[in-house]
């Protein structure tokens, strides 16, 4: 099962989808404030799995209790998180393809909210940068809040698991020795389609990820090369901060950018970026040009 959150009159709604079919969060479960993913997240893992076994349910018994996910626009599936945390040079071939030194430790910088989008949603070219490329990645989604957790506890934090564009203007990213400005930009994060629940993914070490640019694939990789695997990185940010349900961490991405390519491949108005992730989902993106402000 996925949780998702998906356009309704203007207004975002919490969802569990399962074979296509998608039951209103809130017809599962009593939420204490606003419906959202996050505050699903934030009821525990016991309400989470309440949740989940009444969607199932619904989805057994009553064929007036769902839709179908065609029919709807998908946003990101946590549009609200506390913190997006991305690792980079996280791969050690995409390290070589950069000549950069596999790091020593997780090399962490931010995202934030206003990059978020959904899995089909246009992603827009800014006038003030040339060079975007593409990053596929594993997000983990924390599911319970945790600090100062040891790498044989830290997956029991996490609720599941999505794909992820950590799409980058690389002039803008290598200005400066801080990454802010190349990584943040408006629409720079989609997400998606859900949040696949750990019980449907398993082992997030053994998980083939491919992204592909107008159906040409140009990264295909596994997160079981990880420089740091996932356990490790959260017990890693833990020591650092507090997690809270919800909070994004974006893992890296593989061999295969496409500024690092003779001649180098930077994405243009009407191209398409789709990132695959097995057992986790496919998100697919059409680059656009930002409307002049």
């Amino acid at each position: 099962m996925r949780l998702v959150s998906y356009w309704q009159n203007g207004t975002l709604w919490p969802g569990l989808e399962e074979g296509g079919r998608v039951v209103d969060a809130t017809s599962v479960h009593r939420f204490a404030g606003p419906p959202t993913i996050r505050g699903l997240l934030a009821a525990g893992s016991d309400r989470l799995v309440e949740a989940v076994t009444r969607a199932r349910d619904v989805l057994r018994t009553r064929s007036d209790g769902s839709f179908s996910v065609e029919d709807l626009r998908l946003g990101p599936p946590l549009p609200d998180p506390d913190k997006i945390l991305c690792l980079g040079f996280n791969y050690a071939e995409h390290a070589s393809e950069l000549s950069e030194k596999i790091p020593l430790a997780p090399n962490i910088f931010a995202k934030f909210r206003n990059c978020l989008v959904g899995p089909d949603d246009p992603i827009m070219l800014p006038a003030v940068s040339q060079e975007i490329d593409y990053e596929g990645e594993l997000a983990v989604v924390i599911g319970t809040r945790c600090r100062n957790v040891t790498e044989a506890d830290a997956l029991s934090y996490v609720a599941g698991y999505s794909a992820f564009d950590d799409v980058s203007a690389r002039d803008l990213q290598f200005q400066t020795s801080q990454f802010t400005a190349g990584k943040a930009l408006d629409t720079f994060a989609p997400m998606g389609p859900g949040i696949a629940l750990t019980e449907e993914v398993g082992d997030p070490q053994s998980l083939r990820i491919r992204t592909r640019v107008n159906g040409a694939v140009m990264q295909d990789g596994a997160t079981a090369d990880m420089v740091f695997p996932v356990a490790a990185t959260i017990s890693f940010i833990s020591r650092l901060m507090t997690l809270e349900p919800g909070d994004i961490i974006a893992t890296g991405t593989p061999y295969g950018v496409g500024y690092k390519r003779t001649p180098p491949v930077y994405l243009r108005p009407g191209d398409t970026v789709e990132v695959e992730i097995e057992r986790v989902g496919c998100i697919r993106n059409l680059f656009v040009a930002a409307e002049p402000t």
